[in-house]
């Protein structure tokens, strides 16, 4: 598993590299390669990849479509990382980008990352119809704005030192996390033109997000400093609305094994061709253990 993550991370990071070699010179291209390299494992990127093989697109196209998504990925931690959202000063093993240029540097980089995400998928190098391309751009926006990640933080601020029912909690962890492993779901599918399994792998892609935060929620509460890449025993400090904090952390492991087991049904209707898929999701779930 390690090796296809470092494969598929590699020829990402050489896609958004020569992709920002061709850009105008500027000085926030600095901050902006600081906040995206080297980049965490990628595991939005091999899910791209694994549904990619189970509809037979292209890899080229699809290494171009993950390239967009770690941008999107990348300026929501820039952001996330902010003195104003959750003041981290770590992330990924090194300086936040905002604590090695500064507040309002590390607010346009995230900016410059988000808007260059539409660049690449806009582009003519992209070898796909231009309604699939348009129907993608369509997606992501919704993904990563205020219906989407922008809005998941929004309520992840606003819930802290609250009592928060577990169905509010599931609603802004899935806008949060999920909306954009949802539209790492859906955009091979619609590369695919199979637009019938398009809402199946939205769900599934929401699921898997709520996955991974709920993974990430169990690191910080267990997990190092050093195995993160960031601080950790964060969350129960600042108040946050966790499912760990509403269920008990008995309950939300046992949550996260029937939401696993969930997911992997799923996707068995697509026999062998969902194997890559089914590793990608047991080793998020590994991450906890």
């Amino acid at each position: 598993m390690e090796k296809k993550l470092s494969k598929i991370a590699n020829h990402t990071n050489i896609f958004l590299k020569n992709f920002f070699l061709k850009q105008k010179k500027s000085d926030l291209i600095f901050p902006m390669r600081y906040g995206i390299f080297p980049g965490g494992k990628k595991i939005r990127s091999k899910i791209i990849i694994d549904i990619g093989s189970i509809f037979n697109i292209k890899y080229k196209n699809l290494i171009q479509v993950a390239a967009a998504v770690e941008c999107i990925h990348a300026y929501s931690l820039i952001h996330d990382d902010l003195p104003c959202m959750d003041n981290d000063n770590l992330r990924r093993g090194k300086l936040s980008t905002h604590k090695k240029y500064g507040e309002s540097t590390a607010i346009l980089a995230g900016n410059s990352l988000l808007t260059i995400a539409f660049e690449i998928l806009s582009d003519d190098n992209l070898k796909i119809n231009s309604s699939s391309k348009i129907k993608l751009m369509n997606s992501i926006s919704k993904c990563a704005g205020h219906s989407g990640i922008a809005g998941g933080q929004y309520l992840d601020l606003s819930f802290e030192k609250k009592n928060v029912s577990t169905k509010k909690i599931k609603i802004m962890q899935v806008k949060k996390t999920g909306m954009l492993f949802s539209f790492c779901c859906m955009a091979p599918v619609i590369i695919s033109n199979k637009l019938n399994h398009v809402k199946k792998f939205k769900d599934i892609g929401e699921k898997i997000g709520l996955l991974f935060q709920i993974v990430d929620d169990l690191i910080d509460l267990k997990g190092s400093s050093k195995k993160a890449g960031k601080k950790t025993k964060k969350d129960m400090k600042k108040g946050k609305a966790t499912l760990i904090k509403a269920l008990g952390y008995k309950n939300t492991i046992d949550y996260r094994d029937k939401l696993k087991l969930n997911i992997l049904n799923k996707i068995d209707q697509f026999g062998n061709k969902s194997d890559n898929l089914k590793e990608t999701i047991n080793y998020i779930v590994s991450r906890s253990k």
